[in-house]
């Protein structure tokens, strides 16, 4: 797949899962202030590659949109809230995401803070509600969903990486690190893809969904350090230098730029040999050689 198709697939669903998360915001001018704040983030732009993964393990295995839509818009949920909670003052303290002020520059801490709260418990309310897959499968996707975001997944990861600064961490801590905070919810898009389809946890074909995110999310976070350090911030959108700002370890602690892109290449390579062989792989194959290529 040409990276001109790629991209027009990754429009559509874009744009898929937008139109689908609008659906969970009703007016209420009471609470006017608090669903500002959540869409002004929620709808800034970005790849939407977690929900992309959702909905296409969900057709790799031959499932329907229409399943897999309530779960990734789940999946992104939880991912704008960590955003909102990365970028506060007491966090990272960025006043730039993707090209825009960042949501407690807008709106205050207070109301960013709640923002962000109130997308991470309506993405398991979005997530429960699934009535496509029925209950069984929506417990699962949610039990599963909660354990990436949380204290042994995605957050475990940010508090390592919160006490990791100023303090030089062994490269076995940062992969740890990655492989929670980036990594963990990355693998969640992708498990619960698969399960909209139907596939179990005990299926062989769970093993390669994982082997693709793991690796695939390991070499998206090597992309990032590359770009934060050498990248252009009128490109990404947000500001760079911000890990040396920090004095945060990074892969290119550990490698060059040429040693960590060959890191990420190989890692890809893993990725996209873990699931070549399933039929209409096209698109997940072509995705992870676009992420690691990607210069924003």
């Amino acid at each position: 797949m040409t990276n001109e198709v790629l991209e027009l697939l990754m429009h559509k669903d874009a744009t898929l899962t937008e139109a689908a998360l609008r659906e969970y915001y009703l007016e209420d001018e009471d609470l006017k202030s608090l669903l500002d704040a959540e869409r002004y983030s929620l709808f800034a732009g970005g790849k939407r590659i977690r929900p992309m993964l959702t909905l296409a393990f969900c057709r790799l295995f031959g499932g329907e949109d229409e399943a897999a839509l309530p779960f990734a818009c789940a999946v992104e949920m939880i991912h704008t809230y960590s955003l909102i909670h990365d970028d506060l003052p007491c966090m990272d303290n960025d006043d730039l995401r993707r090209g825009k002020p960042t949501n407690h520059k807008v709106f205050g801490e207070a109301t960013a803070l709640l923002a962000g709260d109130a997308l991470l418990t309506g993405a398991f309310e979005v997530a429960a509600s699934n009535t496509v897959v029925g209950a069984e499968i929506s417990a699962k996707a949610v039990a599963f969903l909660a354990s990436s975001a949380g204290r042994y997944g995605m957050i475990g990861g940010q508090i390592m990486d919160l006490e990791g600064e100023n303090r030089k961490l062994t490269l076995d801590e940062l992969l740890k690190l990655h492989s929670l905070k980036t990594g963990a919810l990355i693998s969640a898009a992708a498990v619960l893809g698969a399960l909209a389809a139907g596939v179990s946890f005990t299926d062989r074909a769970m093993k390669d969904v994982v082997t693709y995110a793991e690796n695939i999310g390991l070499a998206f976070q090597i992309v990032d350090d590359i770009l934060d350090a050498t990248g252009d911030s009128a490109l990404l959108g947000k500001n760079t230098g911000v890990d040396a700002e920090h004095q945060k370890s990074t892969f290119l602690s550990f490698y060059s730029v040429e040693e960590a892109r060959f890191y990420a290449d190989r890692l890809t390579q893993t990725a996209m040999d873990a699931i070549r062989n399933y039929p209409d792989s096209d698109a997940l194959c072509s995705l992870a050689e676009w992420l690691a290529g990607r210069n924003k």
